[in-house]
């Protein structure tokens, strides 16, 4: 989008990435509130409904997690204003125990929630498949194959669920969610969403005893005629090739399924399906009639594979079902062009492409002896300098970590490898509650401040309630780093937007029941170090609070002052190589020259100055003349 609006748009075609056609869709659509917590890879979705709420004229928030967020959106729905939320896959296990209970009573308008699965697991803790959420709780899924039908796709989930009053999930992936390309937009109408009364009697969205019942028996009646209706879904599209071999394909597999077609040369029909669930059984029943052989291209579990299986066998049709059951398909990692090709050449028993296999070939021998490079922190992240000084505060005391999600889970991989769990959001002080019951070790739990708003302070009122030994350590850098540097309830007061208050963490800590809460900067080694080791030496539950802010958000914000980011230097005259900085704090900036002493790289370093108080020979200072 570049420096464009999303709202400036004209109607016509533009180049956008799928999760921006999905937040202009919305609004296309009315929406009226909007509430998501950033996780990749719908991230944009949250950043785009932001940006183009105050013209548009409708509510957005981040909320503080995925369940807080799709009650605020539920409860807009329920009073019959238009509302979407979005969420990553691991999310809607957060948000599930409402998602469950929405899928029961159902909404009077619109409700939309976007979730995001991430085969291959690129930012994420696994390859979750989402799609099983929809059978269980008797909510429809759509699935939009990239940014081509996307807007047809998400107006389509409103209609569907004010159609049938119940809540519609547009399931996307990674590829999917990610994806650019031109496509047509209508024109956003900006105007004021006028506030409405409640339009209903009490209890009508109550579920419990007799009326859970009731919603039970009515929401498997609903799904018979959201299947009916699915029959005839436009959204579904059938390619005919007269032969008697058929692929059957969902999300981004359907744009895998065509290109593979190309690569082999080889004949079959396409069916590529977007009402995900309910299935229309009669619809892949026709398709199936004729065939000898049909290929089913999803990724991870064989969800739409066993329903093909089981619509074959009620039709008692003799088609031979190629998928992850037949070993065509592996259930892991997500699948590319070159992947479908090689099941499709085995299927139609026709020489598999061999440029595939030459690139992977060629790729592997480019790739010997090149060094590993996992994901590390940024230049001047305050979560490597707090990692280093809880490391040199542990030295020689047996312990045991307990880590979350954030940029800190990055301390367990190479270089640094110190931690030994990371489970789910807010799960590191749940999991100490065990950990210190039971072992002689120390217990550290780490969690970011986003985090620690997310999910984590039941456990730290479980913790505190119960009296358990073990420090929370709580890194607060003040955003939601990792995801982009949103905001959050303990974002600084003067970066808050107009309306919001901070929640200060080490309040929150001190209401909760903590022992103690010690304030500590990062930045300042000398002081920090012995404040650390003092707590460590406690007992009971108690929390060390490393303020510093991010980095990256940090220099973005100076950039715009017009500030100038001082750069570290090194100076050879007084380094002896004993390369402390380097081994001991595994810096990007920081690297080895020709003659073995370290380097600064001025277009990496963020003049943290956090290197020089590890250096021994006081040799790494600013420079005289800033750098940007």
């Amino acid at each position: 989008m570049g420096k464009t609006s999303l709202l400036d748009l004209e109607p016509g075609r533009a180049f956008l990435m799928c999760n921006e056609v999905i937040a202009r869709a919305a609004v296309h659509a009315g929406v009226g509130i909007y509430a998501g917590y950033p996780g990749s890879p719908t991230v944009e979705i949250l950043e785009s409904m932001l940006e183009m709420a105050s013209g548009a004229g409708f509510s957005a928030e981040i909320s503080t997690n995925e369940k807080v967020a799709l009650e605020t959106a539920a409860g807009a729905a329920m009073a019959g204003v238009r509302a979407m939320v979005s969420m990553k896959s691991v999310g809607l296990n957060v948000a599930s125990d409402t998602f469950f209970s929405l899928g029961y009573t159902g909404v009077e308008a619109g409700l939309v929630l976007v979730v995001a699965d991430d085969p291959h697991a690129h930012s994420s803790q696994s390859e979750q498949d989402g799609r099983p959420y929809a059978p269980a709780a008797l909510v429809p899924m759509l699935e939009p194959s990239g940014p081509a039908d996307a807007w047809d796709v998400v107006l389509a989930a409103f209609e569907t669920s004010e159609r049938f009053r119940v809540p519609v999930i547009v399931r996307t992936v990674t590829r999917v969610n990610h994806q650019s390309g031109v496509v047509e937009v209508r024109r956003v109408v900006p105007g004021r969403r006028a506030k409405v009364h409640w339009p209903h009697g009490p209890a009508r969205f109550v579920t419990v005893g007799a009326s859970a019942r009731a919603f039970h028996k009515a929401a498997l009646e609903r799904t018979e005629e959201v299947r009916r209706s699915f029959e005839a879904s436009p959204l579904n599209t059938v390619e005919r090739r007269g032969s008697r071999v058929g692929v059957i394909a969902s999300a981004s597999c359907g744009g895998h399924a065509r290109e593979a077609l190309r690569i082999t040369g080889g004949e079959a029909s396409l069916l590529t399906l977007a009402t995900a669930w309910p299935m229309p059984e009669n619809l892949v029943a026709e398709f199936l009639s004729g065939l000898d052989r049909v290929v089913v291209v999803e990724e991870l579990s064989p969800f739409l594979e066993d329903m093909v299986i089981r619509v074959a066998g009620r039709e008692n049709l003799s088609v031979e079902i190629a998928g992850k059951h037949s070993g065509h398909f592996s259930p892991a990692l997500e699948y590319n062009a070159d992947i479908v090709a090689d099941a499709l050449a085995r299927v139609l028993r026709i020489p598999a492409p061999v440029e595939p296999a030459r690139a992977a070939e060629t790729a592997a021998v480019a790739a010997e002896g090149l060094p590993s490079r996992p994901p590390t922190f940024c230049p001047g992240c305050p979560h490597r300098a707090s990692i280093n000084i809880l490391r040199t505060a542990l030295r020689g005391i047996p312990h045991v970590v307990s880590s979350d999600i954030g940029c800190y889970s990055m301390a367990p991989l190479e270089p640094l490898v110190w931690g030994d769990s990371v489970l789910a959001m807010g799960a590191s002080a749940g999991v100490a509650c065990g950990l210190a019951r039971v072992l002689e070790e120390k217990v550290v739990a780490i969690i970011g401040d986003s985090t620690f708003f997310h999910a984590g302070m039941p456990a730290v009122a479980n913790a505190a309630y119960h009296g358990i030994d073990f420090v929370l350590v709580l890194l607060d850098n003040g955003v939601t780093a990792m995801t982009g540097q949103q905001l959050h309830p303990g974002t600084p007061e003067e970066q808050q937007p107009p309306g919001s208050r901070r929640i200060a963490p080490e309040e929150v800590l001190r209401a909760l029941g903590a022992g103690s809460v010690t304030i500590v900067d990062p930045y300042d080694r000398k002081s920090a170090l012995p404040l650390v080791r003092q707590v460590l030496a406690g007992s009971g539950f108690r929390a060390i609070v490393f303020r510093r802010g991010c980095a990256l958000h940090s220099d973005r914000n100076k950039r715009r002052r017009g500030e100038r980011i001082p750069v570290s230097e090194v100076s050879r005259e007084a380094c002896r190589s004993f390369l402390t900085c380097i081994r001991d704090f595994a810096c990007p900036a920081i690297s080895l020259d020709a003659e073995g002493k370290a380097a600064i790289s001025p277009d990496l370093c963020d003049g943290c100055l956090e290197c020089a108080a590890l250096c021994p020979n006081s040799a790494i200072a600013h420079r005289k003349e800033a750098s940007e």
